[in-house]
C-alpha cells in the first residue's frame, strides 16, 4: 500500500502503485466501460486528467499493437480496483503496466472504485494529487490548493506538422480515394482518419493552429474537426479558423469539434458537473426519432439557450440530462455531434455519419450517387 490519491477536501484512498512511480496533481474523472481499456489510455482527450475505472478488472487482455489511438498516450493516470498482471490474449504484445512505465502514466489499484466513482458523480469532477502513502494529507491538500493547471493541453497533443493520413501502412488497405478531407487536429483518435479512409477519402491531418488561408490551399472537399482535450474556449485558432471556412467548405466536427462550431457561430459552453464517459450513453436523433447507443467522453457541453440566432438548429440530445448533442447549419452544409461515431471502444450505431459527410462533400461537387 505504497501510494495513495488525496481529494481537496481532504479525503484519501489508499492502495499500490503501478506504471510511472511518480507523484502527480490530476483532473479526477470516471469511465464506465466495462471494455475498451487501451483505447481510453490512448485517447488524448484525456490529457491531464486520471481515469477511475469502474469496471473492476482492469489490464486482462493486455495492450495490442493495433488499438492504439494515439502512439504516444498522455492520460496523466489510470486508477482501478484490480490490475491483472498477466493477460490472457493471442492478439497482445505488451502489458498495460509496461506502457504506462514507458509514457510516464501514474497508476494506482487496489482502492474501492465504486466509492470514489460514486463520491465524483454526487460531487463533480475534482482536483486530486496521486502521490507516495508517506505524504501527509495535509501536505497534500495544500499542494492541491496551489496547483494552477495547465490550458495548453490541444497544443500538447496536436500535430506539429501536417501530413497525408494515406501514408500510413494501414492506408494499404483502403479503396481509391475520391474525396479530400482536411482533418484539423486537436488530439484527434485514430480511428477517425481511419473510418473516413475506409469510405475512400484521402485525409491530410493539420495542426490544431492552421489558419483558414492554409487550410483552403489545400483544396479541400470538407474540413474535419477532431476530438481533444481541455476547455473548447481554449482552442482560439481553431475557433478563428473555422469563422472563416464557414460556408466555404462542408464541415464535420466531433466532440471538441462540435464545441468549436457552436463557438464559431456564436454559441458558449459549459462545464458538466462530472462530464460523460462511457460507452452505452443513449442519445436520441432528432431527425429520425431513433434512440442511438453512444461512446462519449466530454467535460463541456454547448448551451442550449445560447444557440438561439446563431443559424444551428440541434440535430441530437442526451437522453439521461437532455444536453445538446449534435448541430447542424444545413445552409453551410455545416455538422457536428458531441459524442464519438468512430467508437473505440464503443457502439457502432452512429457510423452513419461518416456516410452523411461523404454525401455532403459529394452533393457540394455535384456528384450524383450511383450515377
Amino acid at each position: 500500500m505504497n501510494k495513495k490519491i488525496v481529494l481537496e477536501d481532504g479525503l484519501e484512498f489508499v492502495g499500490t502503485g503501478f506504471g510511472s512511480p511518480e507523484n502527480r496533481m490530476v483532473e479526477l474523472v470516471f469511465n464506465t466501460s466495462m471494455v475498451g481499456y487501451q483505447e481510453i489510455v490512448s485517447d488524448p482527450s484525456y490529457t491531464g486528467q486520471a481515469v477511475v475505472m469502474t469496471y473492476p478488472l482492469i489490464g486482462n487482455y493486455g495492450m495490442c499493437d493495433d488499438d492504439y489511438e494515439t502512439l504516444r498516450p498522455s492520460v496523466s493516470g489510470l486508477i482501478v480496483r484490480e490490475y491483472c498482471e498477466k493477460p490472457s490474449n493471442f492478439r497482445y504484445t505488451r502489458t498495460l503496466e509496461d506502457v504506462m512505465k514507458e509514457f510516464d502514466i501514474v497508476g494506482v489499484c487496489g482502492i474501492d472504485t465504486r466509492t470514489l466513482g460514486r463520491y465524483i458523480r454526487n460531487y463533480g469532477t475534482c482536483r486530486a494529487y496521486i502521490c507516495d502513502s508517506g505524504i501527509s494529507t495535509e501536505d497534500a491538500v495544500a499542494a492541491l490548493k496551489a496547483w494552477v493547471p495547465a490550458t495548453d493541453f490541444v497544443a500538447q497533443v496536436s500535430t506539429r506538422e501536417t501530413y497525408d493520413w494515406s501514408t500510413a501502412k494501414i492506408s494499404d488497405l483502403y479503396p481509391l480515394q475520391s474525396n479530400h478531407v482536411v482533418a484539423i487536429d486537436c488530439g484527434m483518435k485514430r480511428n477517425i482518419p481511419r473510418s473516413l479512409a475506409r469510405r475512400g477519402c484521402k485525409v491530410t491531418v493539420v495542426p490544431w493552429d492552421s489558419s483558414a488561408e492554409y487550410i483552403l490551399s489545400l483544396k479541400p472537399d470538407g474540413v474535419f474537426i477532431s476530438n481533444g482535450p481541455g476547455d473548447p474556449q481554449d482552442a482560439v485558432p481553431t475557433i478563428a479558423a473555422i469563422k472563416q471556412l464557414i460556408g466555404k467548405v462542408p464541415i464535420f466536427g466531433i466532440c471538441l469539434g462540435h464545441q468549436i462550431i457552436s463557438l464559431a457561430y456564436g454559441a458558449d459552453t459549459y462545464k458538466l458537473k462530472f462530464g460523460h464517459r462511457g460507452g452505452n450513453h443513449p442519445v436520441k436523433n432528432l431527425k429520425t426519432g431513433k434512440i442511438e447507443i453512444t461512446s462519449q467522453n466530454h467535460s463541456y457541453a454547448v448551451r442550449e439557450e445560447s444557440l438561439a440566432g446563431t443559424g444551428l438548429e440541434v440535430t441530437h440530445i442526451n437522453i439521461l440530462d437532455n444536453t445538446i448533442e449534435g448541430v447542424e447549419c444545413k445552409k453551410d452544409r455545416v455538422f457536428s455531434v458531441q459524442y464519438h461515431p468512430e467508437s473505440a471502444p464503443g457502439p457502432q450505431d452512429s457510423a452513419y455519419l461518416f456516410d452523411e459527410f461523404i454525401d455532403i462533400m459529394n452533393e457540394s461537387k455535384g456528384v450524383v450517387e450511383n450515377a
